[in-house]
């Protein structure tokens, strides 16, 4: 009987650790939860124009928090739909440990039959389909994401952004999901 190796592969261990750097990176950019609900700065804007350049600025200088609150959403209908959640919890285990953190040199046999990456990436993508698309948990996500966007812009269209947004410009590799990125010697993340 052949052990399997314990999950703690270089892969995982930069995956988490750039994962958990990132969010920590991207949190300390966030603006304060009491600028976000100041009263005193919303306006009811002028125009279709006007909505859309404050939406347009206060997505920049928002964008941490306006995260936070579309993934709250997200997670209030997961939540609220505790099948869904499984079923979504399930498929993200089958990606992380069939392909993710899977060492590149083990190829995937199951029943005897040894899969390539190729066909493990092929097989992914086909469950993830049939269960966003033929599950309700496509609908559920679609709905909830469509929620929390609305929100946002609602909030972006009624707060009066100042020039002082314009200052707080960064480097576009910077920030909450920075962690997707990197090179090519750092495994298959």
């Amino acid at each position: 009987a052949q052990s399997q190796p314990p999950i703690n592969t270089p892969a995982f261990r930069t995956f988490f650790s750039r994962l958990s750097t990132s969010i920590r990176d991207g949190l300390s950019q966030r603006r304060p939860w009491t600028e976000l609900v100041d009263r005193s700065s919303m306006a009811r804007p002028e125009s279709l124009t006007d909505a859309l350049s404050r939406i347009r600025k206060n997505l920049a200088y928002f964008k941490v928090n306006y995260a936070a609150i579309v993934s709250l959403v997200l997670a209030f209908s997961l939540f609220s739909h505790p099948l869904s959640l499984l079923v979504l919890v399930g498929l993200l285990a089958g990606w992380m440990f069939l392909y993710v953190f899977r060492p590149a040199d083990q190829p995937l046999v199951v029943f005897g039959r040894t899969f390539s990456d190729r066909e493990t990436l092929l097989g992914l993508a086909l469950c993830t389909i049939v269960v966003v698309f033929m599950t309700s948990v496509g609908s559920l996500l679609t709905s909830a994401l469509m929620i929390g966007v609305a929100i946002v812009c609602l909030h972006g269209a009624f707060v009066v952004p100042d020039d002082l947004f314009m200052d707080d410009q960064e480097p576009a590799n910077a920030g909450l999901l920075s962690f997707l990125g990197g090179s090519a010697t750092s495994g298959r993340v």
